[in-house]
């Protein structure tokens, strides 16, 4: 693509890791664009009907009320109000309680935790840790793309370990090429996984333990959901023996603690690596606030806060599982996470879907059925139980509703 009179001088000078001289002019949407611009279709040519939205992917309800009274009071206090840089002491200590506390896993505050302004900034620092050019990075998909995204920004390699329903949604470590093991540094992976909802188990930690000392890989969990496990207790990554030596979890305040907004979570498990974490930090960001800081301790602290989150989450789960079997979807309760990962239809009555977005597609305009379609190890939908609803009635108001839109659909499987 040339460039035109119409141009701002720079132009080309845009990176090529974002398009270079051609940044700005592909025509490409991203996929939550086009659910986007759907949406405010399925609302202007509907405006009689509700919009059934199940692809929101955030808590729907605000943090507690001692977490938002902690932020409160800690806000008005001068000591907190300069830069945190790699984070209070009272936040790692109140992680290392809780990761005592939940897992009874053993940390170091000072040497072993470090935070961050929420996950997402983790998974794009920690390549810069480890990843030079031609280096790869391991990535589990359909999955979170930050991290594969930076490993591509410093000049190296994704590649991408589909996460099929045959296996348990878990990698196929075993397949992985001996050229492919030799170049990678880091594998990252996520459980409870989103949006597939399986949920790891010892056996497979300790098959990714054993998978990292013999190809001298460092892993990255991504324990985002960690608290939203239903069929089991969480499990966590550092529970299983040698893990803590190959590599560090990710946790993050926002699923389990509703504090999405809140931008905060912490890096935990090899010492080494969360310095050399801290340290890349140290160079991109000074830190949450204080404040914030302190009443995320507060909510660490108080181990009744994600209990509630996960009964509610799993209570509208098991009624979105009910009501679609109703309507020919075939699955089943999830081991984790607030998402439905299910196969998308092949067609409603003689209208055929190539792939799981054209169904998705279908279902916002001709029903106004919000989900999100994931097309990258087969054709699946992601409904979210994350919607708008002040009680039980509501929700039962609203699946009765999902049903009688889907039913008269003909959806074939």
């Amino acid at each position: 693509m040339s460039v035109t009179a119409s141009d701002p001088w720079f132009q080309t000078l845009f990176a090529d890791r974002i398009g270079g001289a051609n940044y700005g002019k592909g025509t490409d949407i991203y996929k939550f664009e086009k659910i986007k611009r759907a949406k405010r279709k399925a609302l202007a040519d509907h405006p009689e009907r509700k919009l059934l939205d199940f692809g929101i992917g955030e808590n729907d309800d605000m943090a507690d009320i001692s977490v938002r009274e902690a932020l409160t009071r800690e806000a008005n206090k001068v000591e907190n109000r300069g830069y945190a840089d790699n984070g209070i002491q009272n936040y790692k200590d109140a992680a290392a309680e809780f990761m005592q506390r939940q897992f009874g896993v053993t940390l170091d505050p000072v040497t072993e935790i470090c935070h961050c302004i929420g996950s997402k900034p983790a998974y794009a620092m920690l390549p810069a840790v480890f990843i030079n050019p031609a280096d790869v990075t391991l990535m589990t998909v359909p999955g979170y793309p930050v991290a594969g995204t930076w490993t591509r920004y410093l000049g190296g390699e994704v590649v991408r370990l589909p996460l099929l329903e045959k296996n348990g949604f878990f990698p196929d470590l075993d397949g992985i090429p001996a050229d492919v093991r030799k170049r990678a540094k880091l594998l990252v992976i996520n459980y409870p996984n989103s949006p597939t909802g399986a949920v790891a188990t010892k056996d497979f930690y300790k098959r990714v333990i054993e998978f990292a000392h013999a190809n001298q890989i460092v892993i990255v969990q991504d324990a985002a959901h960690i608290l939203l496990s239903y069929k089991e207790p969480p499990l966590s990554f550092l529970q299983v023996d040698g893990a803590k030596e190959v590599g560090v979890e990710v946790h993050s305040m926002s699923k389990g603690f509703n504090m999405i907004g809140w931008r905060l979570g912490f890096v935990a498990g090899h010492p080494k690596i969360v310095q050399a974490y801290a340290d890349v930090k140290d160079n991109s960001d000074s830190g949450q606030f204080m404040a914030v800081q302190h009443a995320a301790a507060q909510a660490l602290r108080t181990a009744e806060i994600p209990v509630q989150v996960r009964t509610k989450y799993q209570r509208r789960l098991e009624k979105l599982v009910a009501a679609l079997k109703q309507v020919g979807f075939k699955c089943e309760m999830p081991g984790g996470t607030y998402f439905l990962y299910a196969a998308a239809p092949k067609a409603a009555g003689d209208i055929t879907f190539g792939n799981a977005e054209a169904a998705s597609q279908y279902l916002i305009h001709e029903q106004s059925v919000c989900c999100v379609p994931w097309d990258d190890a087969g054709a699946y939908l992601r409904f979210s139980v994350t919607y708008i609803a002040k009680d039980e009635a509501e929700e039962d108001a609203l699946m009765a509703e999902t049903v009688a839109r889907l039913k008269g659909m003909n959806l074939k499987f």
